[in-house]
């Protein structure tokens, strides 16, 4: 039933479908070729949500999303930090001895780096780590094995021989939640994130005169980013994270004052802060 699916880029067993089973367990993930795929998925109802990664705690940026969310007609409506625990998967019978090269998507062999040039494993890229073990298992070579997740293995009939194997334990991923429509939290029902986009004249100070209403309304920028569009190498488009309800007096009047020295101010969602953000924070007023 397509109101009881979710979209995600990638093959059976990736991190986003790892990602989906985990917010949405009673749903069935609908795996896609590519994001723009999943997208479409929900345009054309053959799913209600889609499950999209934006950020890494080690790679950074996920590659087009940026561009993807202002154009692409769905809302934010959740957000889900999903801890990545990488795996080296092998056919049955494969050892660490034999094993020569390790098959997986670009940020994943990144992300597992230092692993693998201590034991001179060569890396090899691919699409998506899931469809890396689907290949692997259908290769069936002792001596070339992916990095994917304990799921994928199962999926694919594959061997884990190592698991836990990124080079950094914060390895994190962040995820948004889109749907066709927005799904705005009442005003106080918790913490609130609000996503938008804008853009600023290519003139002196626009980008600081844009973002001083945050700083006087005492709002909280939890993430700014630019990126080019259009080609043009003269002026940028922002995407922003904030703390806070459009309809909270202190966001309300810097939005206001936002839209006196930007244009194309454009809100992607309103929604529910994970609680993750919390304990993050709390980790690291501690440390």
């Amino acid at each position: 039933m397509p109101s009881q699916t979710i979209a995600y880029q990638g093959a059976p067993g990736a991190n986003s479908d790892l990602a989906c089973r985990s917010v949405f367990p009673e749903m069935t993930p609908l795996p896609c070729a590519s994001f723009e795929d999943a997208f479409a998925a929900v345009h054309g109802g053959q799913a209600r949500l889609a499950m999209i990664p934006v950020e890494n705690s080690v790679a950074g940026r996920v590659a087009d999303i940026h561009h993807l969310l202002p154009n692409g007609g769905l809302h934010i409506i959740g957000e889900h930090f999903q801890r990545v625990i990488h795996c080296l998967v092998a056919p049955k019978g494969a050892t660490m001895e034999n094993l020569r090269e390790v098959h997986s998507h670009i940020q994943a062999l990144g992300q597992c780096r230092g692993y693998l040039r201590a034991r001179n494993l060569a890396p090899v890229t691919h699409a998506d780590t899931a469809g890396a073990a689907a290949d692997v298992a259908r290769w069936n070579d002792p001596t070339r094995g992916a990095i994917a997740s304990r799921l994928a293995a199962e999926i694919y009939g594959l061997e884990v021989l190592a698991e836990g194997i990124e080079d950094a334990a914060h390895n994190t991923t962040r995820f948004l939640v889109l749907a066709k429509e927005p799904k705005v939290p009442a005003r106080g029902s918790g913490p609130t994130v609000t996503s938008f986009v804008f853009r600023v004249r290519s003139v002196p100070a626009a980008l600081y005169k844009a973002l001083g209403g945050f700083a006087t309304n005492g709002v909280n920028i939890t993430k700014l980013e630019s990126y080019m569009v259009d080609g043009r190498f003269i002026a940028a488009q922002f995407y922003a994270d904030v703390e806070g309800h459009p309809e909270d007096r202190p966001l309300r009047l810097a939005l206001e004052e936002l839209g006196f020295f930007a244009r194309e101010v454009k809100i992607l969602g309103v929604y529910p802060a994970n609680p993750f953000r919390l304990e993050e924070a709390q980790r690291v007023g501690g440390d």
